[in-house]
């Protein structure tokens, strides 16, 4: 009896103990589960669905990766909100912050008579006080506006290089636009004349930063014609206009389609210009057109509002009076018409004929002029020699011409006007008759027929008969004989294709060997005077990409001055060296790395920027190292370099090489060769 009280009493402790441990265990589970699904389903509630939530007695542990601080600690509030804040353990992680990336610095500027204006956002580092003073010389006394911000970024490369080229740019330009960024500037600009757009461009292009993509957009107004002055011809020769202008697009298909329904030939070329004398310019040169189509032949001169129509000389009567009164009704009123039908008329061309008196001045292709036929008096033929030799030379103008006092009134003007016209063609002769001037020849110049016509209706005067009879020969034009800036580029690629402009290894000294290279592209340079060209210098991969970069400027540079020693305008001519830049061949390979080894040439200032042609040539000779291969490459031959680290031997075909394309394969883009073993250079 005793000895089961003694067992008794522990039983009951242990069994108690059991159940109050099992009781806690349930409560532990219960108060674990309740915080658990109460803070995920708080956290699923808020958008916080990222967090894992794991719970340990009363401890509950948020873990996972939350996008930002913000909302790791607003994971924190809201299971902090469910359970009390001192049983939340915070084991979740935040993302490292991403570099903030620099924004895009650009300008905008704007030039007009009103002023300056910039707007933009420029580097701090950029000197405003010295740009402020820039705008305010550009303006002058015009109003500057500077709307630039600025923001604390490293300065871009070539930043300061665009911005000084847009300045120098703007002071050039009184009314433009420019855009501009570290790697682009975009030229925008009104001209008052062709030429001024022209020299412009050449400027423009000439100061291009190497390497700059430079976009130029330069307009020029249409020009001021006066007379405002069209001349239609129909003949044994066919259908032509001498001289064809309008005032609008529409005008002109107008004008065309009623010169090709007449039996003109090809696409005639008209001018687009003010001065237009009436909106009903186009129809009433039409009409005018037609009505000498219907006649069978002759020719039509529009001279502002007057408007002079000569039949030719067997037109019937009959025939002329009806077209001529039609055409009279239908003009509008502001044109006046004056028609004439003209008798037969010889040109014996000779000016001592029996027939009608002459007045004849001839050009030779050698620029000679000779005077011959009649004159009124002593001070015309004065005045009249006088005249040639201020067109043509003192020394060119041989006068033999006699007086005749019977000549009708307006001879000397007519025999004036004649000569005036002759200056415009390479070689010809001007025939003046009491009733028609004739002028016949060849020009290199487009526009000399345009020209002349209305040289001539404007001295001759209304219901006066004149012929033009002038062709266009490519070979007396100065302009086209030059060569284009294409021609000039391939004609450099193909003296470079096959003699190639080389250096020793490391150096930036142009070989002996390439002078015969450098005196043929010196000639073809001085046939481009104003051809804006780019000589680039191009390395291998090889060694420490800031010395091949050094190494491709000095060597560019080299061949500017080697041009200019051999009397080359290089004023035109840019030196950028690209190093390492825009390979044509594979650098893994040593045949790879001798073509990426090169000069070229190319235009630049073509509109978009981006250089149209160039002219790729190799630099090593055999058994060339890389450039820039080692840290001592630039000491010369005489310095010695690991085997292999020495180019094999080249074999004469490849010395020689075939011209590399200019475009680079995008796949070999920044491709670097494999360190060599024994080299410590990092490149």
């Amino acid at each position: 009896m005793r000895l089961s009280k003694f067992v008794l009493t522990p039983a009951i402790f242990v069994v108690a103990f059991g159940v109050s441990l099992l009781a806690a265990l349930t409560a532990v589970n219960a108060i674990e589960s309740a915080s658990r699904s109460g803070v995920e389903r708080a956290l699923l509630l808020e958008g916080q669905d990222w967090a894992k939530v794991e719970t340990t007695g009363l401890q509950v542990i948020l873990s996972g990766t939350a996008p930002n601080e913000t909302t790791r600690f607003k994971a924190l509030s809201v299971a902090g909100g469910v359970v009390d804040s001192g049983r939340v353990i915070d084991e979740m992680d935040v993302p490292a912050a991403e570099a903030i990336t620099p924004p895009r610095f650009s300008v905008e500027m704007l030039r007009n008579e009103s002023g300056v204006s910039m707007i933009g956002l420029i580097p701090a580092a950029v000197d405003r006080e010295a740009l402020a003073d820039t705008l305010a010389a550009i303006a002058a006394k015009t109003d500057v506006t500077d709307l630039l911000e600025t923001a604390d970024y490293p300065m871009p490369d070539r930043w300061t290089e665009a911005l000084d080229y847009a300045l120098a740019a703007l002071a050039t330009l009184p009314r433009a636009k420019i855009s501009m960024d570290a790697e682009r500037v975009e030229i925008e600009a009104v001209a008052d004349s062709p030429e001024q757009k022209k020299q412009w461009e050449l400027d423009l292009s000439r100061r291009a930063p190497g390497g700059m993509r430079v976009a130029l957009h330069i307009s020029a107004p249409r020009p001021v014609i006066t007379p405002f002055t069209l001349r239609f011809t129909l003949d044994a020769a066919g259908a032509r206009f001498d001289a064809c202008t309008a005032h609008t697009e529409r005008g002109r298909g107008t004008i065309v389609s009623a010169g090709i329904a007449a039996g003109v030939s090809g696409r005639p070329d008209c001018t687009i210009g003010l001065g237009v004398p009436s909106p009903q310019w186009p129809d009433a040169v039409a009409r005018g057109i037609r009505a000498v189509s219907e006649l069978g032949g002759g020719s039509l001169t529009f001279s502002d509002a007057d408007v002079t129509l000569v039949a030719a000389a067997d037109t019937p009567q009959a025939l002329f009076d009806r077209v001529i009164g039609e055409l009279e009704a239908d003009l509008p009123d502001v044109f006046s018409l004056h028609a004439v039908l003209p008798d037969p008329v010889s040109i014996s061309g000779t000016g001592d004929s029996d027939g009608p008196p002459e007045f004849v001045a001839t050009l030779s292709p050698e620029g000679l002029v000779q005077l011959r036929g009649r004159i009124a008096d002593e001070q015309e033929r004065a005045i009249t020699e006088s005249f040639a030799r201020a067109h043509f030379g003192v020394e060119n103008v041989y006068a033999a011409m006699r007086i005749d006092p019977t000549l009708p009134r307006g001879w000397s003007v007519r025999a004036l006007a004649a000569v005036e016209a002759l200056s415009h063609l390479a070689n010809g002769a001007a025939v003046v008759q009491p009733e028609v001037v004739d002028l016949s020849g060849v020009t290199g110049d487009k526009n000399a027929s345009a020209e002349i016509s209305r040289i001539l209706s404007e001295k001759l005067g209304e219901a006066q008969d004149f012929r033009v009879n002038v062709t266009y020969e490519e070979r007396f034009d100065p302009i086209a004989a030059l060569p284009t800036p294409e021609e000039c580029v391939t004609s450099i690629n193909k003296v470079m294709a096959t003699d190639k402009i080389t250096f020793p290894p490391g150096s930036a000294d142009i070989e002996a060997s390439s002078a015969a290279s450098l005196d043929e592209i010196a000639g073809i340079l001085k046939a481009c005077p104003d051809v804006a060209m780019e000589i680039g210098g191009y390395t291998d991969s090889q060694g420490r990409e800031e010395m091949n970069k050094a190494l491709s400027q000095r060597r560019a540079d080299a061949v500017v001055n080697a041009l200019l020693a051999r009397r080359v305008l290089t004023s035109n001519l840019t030196a950028h060296g690209y190093g390492e830049e825009n390979p044509i061949a594979d650098n893994d390979t040593e045949e790879g790395r001798e073509a990426n080894r090169r000069i070229e040439f190319r235009l630049i200032g073509t509109g978009n920027g981006e250089p149209e042609e160039a002219a790729p040539t190799d630099t090593p000779e055999e058994g060339e190292v890389g450039d820039g291969d080692t840290p001592d490459a630039e000491a010369g031959d005489g310095e010695e370099t690991p085997d292999d680290t020495a180019a094999p031997d080249v074999g004469e075909d490849t010395a020689a090489g075939a011209e590399a394309p200019v475009v680079a394969d995008p796949e070999l883009e920044g491709k670097r060769p494999k360190p060599r073993p024994d080299s410590g250079d990092d490149g």
